[in-house]
């Protein structure tokens, strides 16, 4: 198992130009076997058959973190294939394109942005845990948002840039998640960390507004993926440096 490659699933891999499939990239230029999962299983194919053109070991798969039904049948085809999970990279998120004050905000939408950021994360990871135990070193890396942060000034919670009030609550459970989970995993080989990739140009229009480009934004979540055995556990990270929140 020590010479075999390294196993990831990434979740949230449904755009050409988006976070999930940059990483997926990144992961496998690295000779690591990649997941690349989406809810809609034609993009995941389209995306990974891209990447599998570039002679790259990467597989897609249907992935509806929402779905318990969903979530099993992924950690039972990578158990079945691998027998263990090395990196859990957790990309899929929430969001609404409306930015109303938070007292006026819809909450059944709210709470399906909530349902998938932070549930739906939460889910998969009880899911792939016992997989992630038999790595010799399972990093899980939950990519996250500086909107979650108190300690940003731009986009953080105090901020007053309109953005989708449920998705920086939610980001911000997301923390608070990853910290309980570095802790109880601080015994074993695991390590946790939440990474936010910057504003990245994931669409023109992101672009336009001065988005970074979506490499960059990508090398902070595989450095997470793949830090070493002294790396950090239970941190939120932009750009390599540990971010107050």
């Amino acid at each position: 198992m020590s010479n075999a490659p390294r196993v990831a699933l990434v979740t949230g891999c449904s755009r050409s130009r988006g976070l999930g499939l940059e990483v997926c990239r990144q992961l496998a230029e690295q000779g690591i076997t990649v997941f690349l999962t989406a809810r809609d299983p034609s993009r995941a194919r389209a995306l990974a058959e891209e990447l599998r053109g570039r002679g790259l070991d990467v597989h897609d798969h249907q992935l509806d973190i929402s779905s318990d039904e969903s979530v099993r049948a992924i950690a039972r085809l990578i158990e079945e294939r691998h027998g263990r999970l090395d990196i859990l990279v957790n990309n899929a998120t929430g969001s609404t394109p409306d930015a109303p004050p938070v007292s006026a905000v819809d909450l059944e939408s709210a709470q399906r942005v909530v349902d998938v950021t932070l549930f739906g994360t939460w889910r998969l990871i009880q899911a792939t845990l016992p997989l992630l135990r038999k790595s010799n070193a399972g990093r899980i890396v939950n990519v996250s948002s500086s909107a979650g942060l108190h300690g940003d000034p731009v986009w953080g919670l105090n901020s007053k840039i309109p953005v989708d009030p449920s998705y920086g609550i939610a980001k911000a459970a997301l923390n608070a998640l990853t910290v309980k989970l570095a802790t109880e995993l601080r015994e074993t080989s695991i390590k946790i960390n939440a990474v936010c990739p910057g504003f990245t140009a994931t669409s023109p229009r992101l672009a336009a507004r001065g988005g970074r480009p979506v490499p960059e934004g990508a090398e902070g979540v595989v450095w997470a993926a793949t830090l070493g055995e002294d790396g950090p556990s239970g941190g939120f990270y932009r750009d390599r440096e540990l971010q107050a929140w």
